[in-house]
């Protein structure tokens, strides 16, 4: 992360930090070999659900820590090879009238929806783009306090609900930790209520490591952004109210499964990581369910994109 980014994160408490993810230089004997780190591989594409039916809807998700920046990194290009039906992005960190003509111009998603920061141009914002036309389109939800930071899209299908969020992150020294307590509320209201009046997939960087197995290092991030009992308490509720963890679903022991990496201390070669991006979906999808990716081999943000596999 530049300079110019650890400011932002300290002046407005958002965007993905180290949150001391990158590991404590350790005393010992000089020439001591460093341990071979542990890696994830993600395995091949499950195609049919548990009941055999064929997936029909592929979505991918991906934080792209300033779309701009991420475009010439050719993150346009791993899309395309990748082929979802739907593209969620993240922390776009950019105006709709400054957004890159290789991403408005593309035709593989004839349908397009951006939001971004009503107040602080270059910060947060997600990202919406589909082949298939949603029946309608909403941005927010319903709170002007959270509704102006631009980080909720929500898509209305035929069969489901498509919510893709950023979620704000509690920031260093978690000074935004308060607020994050008040959108989790606000936040799982809105999900339950859009769940009463059809399933939903929920998916984006939601900015936090649910349990210990989701981060590298649990016992020193206790009290850091991210994995805070409050954030992972806030989750739980999530869960408890009806959603499940797509991943954690088919694969509930996997561990060094991250998703997000800080740039310092070579934290992405080492796999010294969080899982922060996920899909969570309905109770009434899950016999739908075929795979949850982690497409941690592609490049161009400190994250890495995830895709769904779903019969809707």
């Amino acid at each position: 992360m530049s300079k110019r980014g650890k400011k932002n994160v300290e002046e407005n408490g958002d965007g993905d930090q180290d949150n001391g993810t990158a590991p404590a230089a350790k005393k010992g004997k000089k020439g001591k070999e460093p341990e071979a780190p542990i890696l994830y591989n993600d395995p091949p594409d499950k195609m049919t659900s548990t009941d055999g039916r064929a997936a029909n809807m592929k979505i991918t998700s991906w934080n792209v820590d300033g779309l701009r920046a991420w475009v010439k990194k050719k993150g346009l290009d791993w899309v395309r090879s990748e082929g979802p039906d739907v593209l969620c992005l993240q922390e776009t960190k950019c105006a709709e009238k400054s957004l890159p003509d290789e991403i408005t111009s593309m035709p593989e998603f004839p349908h397009k929806y951006w939001a971004g920061s009503d107040e602080k141009e270059g910060y947060s914002g997600v990202a919406m783009l589909c082949k298939t036309e949603p029946l309608k389109v909403t941005y927010g939800i319903g709170k002007e306090e959270h509704d102006k930071e631009g980080r909720v899209i929500t898509a209305e299908f035929p069969t489901f609900f498509l919510v893709t969020a950023y979620v704000p992150n509690s920031g260093r020294g978690l000074v935004r930790l308060d607020y994050r307590k008040t959108w989790d509320v606000d936040f799982r209201a809105y999900l339950t209520d859009l769940d009463k009046r059809k399933p939903l997939v929920l998916c984006g960087d939601l900015n936090v490591a649910h349990e210990e197995i989701d981060l590298k290092n649990a016992k020193g991030n206790k009290k850091n952004a991210g994995f805070t009992a409050e954030e992972r308490e806030g989750f739980g509720q999530l869960l408890a109210a009806g959603f499940s963890d797509s991943f954690r679903e088919l694969y509930p022991e996997q561990a060094n499964a991250y998703t997000f990496w800080t740039y310092m201390m070579n934290s992405r070669s080492k796999n010294v990581g969080w899982r922060l991006d996920y899909f969570l979906l309905s109770s009434a999808l899950l016999p739908g369910l075929c795979d949850s990716k982690i497409r941690n081999q592609a490049m161009g943000s400190d994250h890495c994109p995830i895709t769904l596999h779903l019969v809707v």
